[in-house]
């Protein structure tokens, strides 16, 4: 589950975003005192994530909403489900519907998206996980859908663990460098990672001792060839472009994780709708 503070925090942060001064339309034209009910429909199939989030979204701008969910996260959904049925203030219901709809619709993509992968690979040791490139901001909701979906999560943040990727190569010198150097100054709880794009390079990572490689970018046979010669001396991690490859065939080279960064950066919002009685 998010943490209820933090996420009070970032939807106080999009209502403010969203309602601005105020919601003058809905001022405008809606009586104070005029009561509705409604609920939020499911437009399509998918993976729900996010129903608290809407809740709290409609509670923060109206504590009087009555919100009742009919699924929770991680259930299945299918077109024409009845998701919640909420009722109170036409003008309350109204003001909060946007930035409700914008996190539900966004993080049940996201949690659909991670279990159409994860279903691909269901049968091997593969593991499908997410990686930092989340809307800044809102990460801990993103990594939360990929966890809902099915999926696991990579680092949450730099602190978390020590991945060497080509940029910091250079700027060590080497793989042996980068490694020698991480060994020395970095706690020993953390593990370290290290990007590869060649069989060349993980020789000279597992020379190094690192504890897992990731493969940058290589083709299903060279991820054959590169499993093969780590045999087990550290983890496997594929990564780059996964979501354009047949991730069964990535699963299929005996990796141990599948790292996909469209699960977050680059996702098809589920089509929910806040229908009015």
């Amino acid at each position: 589950m998010i943490n209820k503070e933090l996420m009070e925090k970032v939807i106080k942060k999009a209502l403010a975003e969203d309602i601005g001064t105020g919601d003058i339309t809905t001022q405008s034209t809606i009586p104070y005192d005029n009561m509705v009910s409604g609920q939020l429909l499911a437009k399509e199939a998918g993976v729900l994530c996010g129903i608290e989030v809407a809740q709290t979204a409609f509670a923060l701008v109206d504590k009087d909403i009555v919100f009742q969910a009919n699924f929770q996260d991680g259930d299945l959904i299918n077109k024409g489900d009845i998701i919640a049925e909420l009722s109170g203030r036409a003008a309350s219901v109204l003001t909060a519907e946007r930035t409700a709809l914008n996190f539900i619709q966004h993080l049940s993509g996201i949690a659909t998206r991670t279990h159409e992968a994860v279903e691909k690979i269901k049968d091997t040791k593969a593991k499908i996980i997410d990686t930092r490139k989340t809307t800044p901001g809102l990460r801990v909701f993103e990594k939360y859908a990929v966890k809902t979906g099915g999926g696991s999560n990579h680092r949450f943040n730099l602190a978390d663990g020590i991945l060497i990727k080509d940029n910091h190569i250079k700027a060590a010198g080497s793989i042996t460098a980068a490694i020698t150097a991480a060994r020395a100054n970095a706690p020993h709880t953390l593990k370290i990672e290290v990007e590869v794009e060649s069989l060349e390079q993980i020789k000279e990572a597992l020379a190094a001792k690192t504890d897992i490689i990731m493969l940058d970018n290589m083709d299903i046979p060279t991820m054959h060839e590169a499993v093969a010669l780590i045999n087990g001396q550290a983890q496997v991690e594929a990564s780059g472009n996964m979501d354009k490859k047949d991730l069964s065939a990535v699963a299929s080279t005996g990796v141990d994780f599948i790292s996909i960064g469209a699960l977050t950066h680059s996702i098809k919002a589920l089509d929910i709708s806040l229908d009015l009685e």
